[in-house]
């Protein structure tokens, strides 16, 4: 896995610019980024019928003409959803894989809301079974990554992380809980903040454990050189890596 991981720089929600129009976790980014010779990150939210839609944010009003929590509208609803900026449309994650068909490799992040909820995961995990391309779920949640790997023991999976303040409220919140979720979910790889890089987590990944080390989000050329000795490769926006 590592070595089809790690080959090629990973767009951050597709290749997207939202000066010209190309919207995050598009079918217009997804194929900039293909076009381009990228792989491609993308989040999956869960509609209110149980389907995995290509979407980031818990709501739609950041990006589309409504509002409201995306798990409250079913899925053929999210479909016809008007984005401000663009005639695209929110996809679902099969039809995502229809749309890539092996062409690009994919590490979709399955989002959470930390409450035990792993039906995104089985859904993921019902879709890719009959995908043949390169593919990965990663998320913050290590238990649906855990549920990942009890259901689809062969899916690559890893887990997204990054340093949390003492002070943050969710430093502390349920940390035996989350650790006992980590072992479960035996990560392949793992993707941490760029900003946190030199901090021991993500070396004793990669140098001891010899996890393949993502990291996000990598926004400039500069900063893609700055971290090139500490991860195996970046998840990156706002510019072109060569």
């Amino acid at each position: 896995m590592r070595k089809w991981l790690t080959a090629r720089p990973i767009a951050h929600r597709g290749l997207h610019d939202h000066a010209a129009g190309v919207i995050e976790n598009t079918a217009s980014a997804f194929r900039a980024a293909i076009a381009a010779g990228y792989a491609i990150e993308c989040d999956i939210q869960i509609s209110a019928d149980g389907e995995a839609m290509v979407f980031h944010d818990d709501g739609l009003e950041r990006l589309t003409e409504t509002s409201g929590p995306v798990s409250a509208v079913a899925a053929a609803e999210l479909k016809r959803v008007a984005f401000r900026s663009t005639a695209d449309r929110m996809l679902s994650l099969g039809e995502l894989c229809e749309l890539v068909a092996g062409r690009s490799t994919l590490v979709i992040e399955i989002k959470s809301r930390f409450d035990g909820d792993v039906r995104l995961a089985a859904r993921a995990v019902s879709v890719l079974a009959g995908y043949r391309g390169l593919a990965a779920v990663m998320s913050f949640d290590p238990e649906p990554v855990a549920a990942v790997r009890r259901a689809a023991p062969k899916l690559p999976r890893g887990v997204v992380a990054m340093r949390r303040a003492p002070d943050d409220p969710a430093a502390g919140t349920s940390a035996l809980a989350y650790a006992r979720h980590l072992l479960a979910a035996w990560p392949q790889f793992l993707a941490y903040r760029v900003a946190d890089l030199a901090t021991p987590p993500p070396l004793l990944a990669r140098h001891v454990l010899r996890l393949p080390l993502l990291t996000w989000t990598v926004r400039t050329a500069d900063e893609r050189a700055r971290t090139a000795r500490h991860a195996d490769q970046i998840i990156f926006e706002g510019f072109r890596p060569a």
